[in-house]
């Protein structure tokens, strides 16, 4: 999805090769693995058999938190920042507190992914912290693409989709569908949806291929906003744009609501809820606590 591309950006073009060479590192070789789900890449990264991985705020601060006396895993930056989409067939669907037993909303992940962290913040604060996870057992597993064939065939799997663009795009195309809600309702604002994270142990051995790495993610999210054109190419030869033309996916990318950025936005408010319902056991001082200091001078939260 949009979400993830400016890393299809920064191996279309070989950014981290290109930056990696300018700081004195030359004929790097950069392997792009894809991996599904963020259980499977937090295992890649503490085994070592990858260095960076991509995911959201959730997962990533979960690692962050857990690490701590070993890997010490923190973020590099931001990837982009963008709303996730709470979308609907069922016509009585209008508020969270309208789910019936008979209701079932696809998300990435049960429990730990963006949406399901979404939802726990809306019940407590709607009901309170015994409520967290009140609309927990609502919510079942599926990719984005799964979620938007089963959504769409009407076939009864799912009644619901909580997913991303261009995802959301292509569903609420479909009259029969409307938006619930969105990640950014919940959060009050704009909120990071992808980063990059790597071992403090990589980066303190690697800075030179860390600081590669940030300035072609830079370049790809400055490239995506000069040609949005030329990233909706890449996103559909990458398989990505969910079905869409290049004219469709390039409305998809200018859509205000979507920033490709390296500065984290609200990301400490996800570890702060995490933190009060006892899914980490530390709290930030501030977002900088979990991020590498190439990126302390942004105005994040």
């Amino acid at each position: 999805g949009v979400g993830f591309l400016p890393l299809l950006v920064m191996r279309a073009h070989r950014l981290i090769e290109k930056h990696a060479a300018e700081a004195g590192v030359p004929n790097l070789t950069v392997r792009w693995i894809d991996l599904g789900g963020p259980a499977v890449m937090n295992d890649a990264l503490l085994s070592g058999s990858v260095d960076f991985i991509a995911a959201g705020p959730p997962a990533f601060i979960t690692l962050w938190d857990r690490t701590h006396d070993s890997v010490a895993v923190k973020g590099l930056a931001a990837m982009a920042s963008l709303p996730m989409y709470l979308d609907t067939t069922a016509a009585h669907l209008r508020r969270l507190e309208d789910l019936t037993g008979q209701d079932k909303i696809a998300v990435t992940a049960v429990k730990v992914s963006i949406p399901a962290i979404a939802m726990q913040m809306y019940a407590v604060e709607h009901y309170g912290a015994e409520a967290a996870t009140r609309f927990d057992r609502y919510t079942v597993t599926m990719t984005h693409p799964d979620g938007v064939i089963a959504l769409l065939s009407g076939s009864g799997q799912i009644d619901a989709h909580f997913t991303s663009p261009p995802f959301h795009q292509r569903e609420i195309a479909d009259p029969r569908v409307h938006t619930v809600i969105t990640t950014d309702d919940i959060l009050g604002g704009r909120t990071t949806f992808t980063m990059l994270s790597t071992t403090t142990r990589f980066h303190d051995r690697q800075p030179k291929i860390c600081q590669a790495v940030l300035a072609a993610l830079a370049e790809a999210n400055e490239m995506i906003r000069a040609d949005p054109r030329a990233a909706a190419e890449i996103l559909i030869a990458a398989d990505s744009g969910a079905g869409f033309s290049a004219d469709e996916l390039v409305d998809v990318l200018k859509d205000p609501a979507i920033e490709f950025t390296t500065t984290p936005q609200n990301v400490t408010k996800y570890a702060s809820f995490m933190h009060s319902i006892g899914s980490i056991e530390r709290l930030p001082a501030s977002w900088r606590d979990m991020f590498f200091p190439e990126i302390d001078s942004a105005p994040g939260s």
